[in-house]
């Protein structure tokens, strides 16, 4: 199978051309930008110039810690840097629209970190930011770039497994809330902040569905506010279905997060291993089952890398691609306005109780 998995592993390289590398600022110290994206950068050899936080004390530890030179004040000394070229903003989404426009009308380049805006009309406005300033501008959706996510969807490229039918998501994990102080009144949790992911990943492998339901709960003495557990539907042309089932409150101990795509010709399955032991995690996996290679039986795909830290690079390197040769994002903002169109419909579907046509 090695021969016929280098076109696969070909598609999946994370590495980012000297020539594409600019200067990158961060808005934002928190323990995802700590944790995930300067251990990324460092490891793709980006150069991160400064970074700001409304609370200074952390963005000086963050920056001791991780060698960054410049700690400013606020966003306005960022923005006067005429060094920055690119700002990777990760703060939360209610935040995020004002912080946005700044740096759109400044011309400069722009990572935002998913969900990019609380609702879809700022959403909206964020994308038309973008073109009336003529800037690049992508949605941190990380997951699109984790091995053996892309590597799966590379194998649908390929039309390994015949016509897609079914993808389904399902996590069964106890999550730290407490990690995240400013998500616990939060009224949309769970789809907003986590599962976000998974439907942001459906779309990009069956597109829009024509029709969604979503049922959530909660578990009494939880810590957040939000729902904690939801079961997500959808339906696409054809007879293609999709379901996301994602659970936060396992006490059993035995943490799953798996992915399976099935089509008429084969199946893919999958595992998301950062959420076996979050936030240490393990190697995802991924396994293809084909009658069009044919693969005789299951065969495994050889995942090297994870989704945290190394899927980062993928998305700050789709916008430094995109810079330097005008490639298409794999996650734009204009996209992932379709994401907070989905994510909109799931909630409206879930206070409801009834499905929502797109």
């Amino acid at each position: 199978m090695i021969e016929f998995f280098r076109d696969i592993a070909e598609s999946c390289r994370l590495e980012i051309p000297d020539s594409h590398k600019l200067p990158i600022a961060i808005i934002g110290a928190g323990g995802i930008v700590d944790g995930a994206h300067l251990p990324a950068y460092q490891k793709a050899g980006l150069q991160v110039v400064g970074i700001t936080d409304v609370d200074g004390a952390k963005a000086q530890d963050v920056a001791k810690r991780h060698g960054i030179s410049r700690v400013y004040a606020n966003i306005n000394e960022l923005l006067s840097d005429p060094e920055v070229q690119v700002v990777d903003i990760a703060v939360p989404s209610v935040a995020q629209p004002a912080i946005f426009e700044q740096i759109a009308q400044a011309k400069k380049h722009i990572l935002a970190q998913k969900p990019m805006a609380p609702t879809v009309d700022q959403g909206l406005k964020m994308a038309d930011l973008v073109d009336s300033n003529k800037i690049v501008a992508a949605v941190n959706q990380q997951l699109r770039f984790e091995e053996g996510v892309a590597a799966a969807h590379k194998m649908v490229e390929m039309g390994w497994i015949g016509t897609v039918t079914n993808m389904s998501i399902t996590v069964n994990l106890i999550t730290p809330w407490e990690l995240w102080p400013w998500a616990r009144d939060l009224e949309r949790l769970e789809v907003m902040l986590h599962s976000i992911h998974y439907h942001d990943l459906i779309r990009w492998f069956l597109g829009d569905p024509k029709t969604i339901f979503c049922a959530a709960g909660r578990t009494k003495g939880q810590y957040p506010q939000g729902e904690t557990r939801t079961i997500s539907t959808a339906l696409y042309g054809d007879g293609v279905t999709s379901v996301v089932h994602a659970n936060h409150v396992n006490r059993g101990g035995d943490n799953l997060a798996e992915y399976r795509i099935d089509g008429d010709q084969g199946s893919i399955r999958g595992t998301l291993g950062l959420l076996y032991d979050y936030p240490n995690g393990r190697v995802d996996t991924l396994e293809v089952n084909s009658l069009v290679v044919p693969t005789d039986g299951w065969a495994p795909y050889p995942v090297t890398t994870r989704w945290f830290p190394d899927a980062f690079i993928g998305t700050m390197g789709s916008v430094l691609g995109a810079i330097a040769t005008g490639a298409p994002l794999r996650s734009s903002v204009r996209d992932n306005v379709n994401t907070l169109r989905l994510v909109d419909a799931l909630y409206r579907s879930m206070d409801s109780g009834t499905s929502v046509d797109l």
